[in-house]
């Protein structure tokens, strides 16, 4: 198991397909959870969801830019509570852009504790101390107010809507590097522990 962040409440590590797939599973199964990411985002079996964990652990090494997606993890209870990724935004066709986006997935129990923003945060930091990323990005469906309040709540700019990712019409939210960290070596910068959200 590697961990690649910490917060004061969470672990930010690598998905291990045998033991993390069950919960993932309950994750993505819930269709209050995937409202926001498609059909195709639901996994039809345990089995179906171990071999997605597997194959965005072979894209992450294939990339190997230090960017992917990876399990959050309550450190008290050690229950997984969702995703957060960084990673290349697709083009309508699927092709990865040279623009990068933080993104964040949760089981419906962990809603409301400020974990998307706890974990967006330390991620953007990631990004920007590094990964050395210039700019940010997220996208949101319009009507997914829950995340476009994560968004503000990381001090994240409203862009306005754009179809140039994923081919549907999204909001686009921009953080450019902080002043502080740029020019910053990798491990050099501050880490930020967040508090608030769904």
């Amino acid at each position: 198991m590697t961990n690649l962040l910490e917060t004061e409440r969470l672990l930010i590590r690598s998905w291990i397909p045998e033991s993390d797939a069950e919960q993932a599973f309950a994750i993505y199964s819930d269709p209050e959870v995937t409202h926001f990411l498609g059909k195709s985002s639901r996994p039809a079996s345990i089995e179906s969801q171990r071999q997605r964990l597997i194959e965005g652990i072979e894209r992450m090494h294939q990339r190997n830019n230090g960017t992917g997606a990876w399990a959050i993890v309550e450190k008290e209870s050690t229950t997984i509570v969702g995703t957060i990724l960084l990673k290349q935004l697709p083009d309508k066709d699927g092709l990865p852009t040279q623009d990068y986006e933080v993104g964040w997935h949760l089981r419906r129990a962990s809603w409301g504790k400020g974990y998307a923003t706890e974990a967006g945060r330390v991620m953007l930091n990631y990004g920007f101390s590094v990964l050395n990323l210039p700019v940010i990005y997220a996208v949101v469906k319009p009507e997914n107010h829950t995340s476009i309040r994560v968004t503000e709540r990381l001090g994240m700019k409203p862009i306005g809507g754009t179809n140039k990712y994923y081919g549907i019409e999204l909001l686009l939210f921009q953080l450019d590097t902080p002043e502080e960290w740029r020019g910053v070596g990798a491990g050099e910068a501050g880490g930020d522990k967040g508090t608030n959200d769904k």
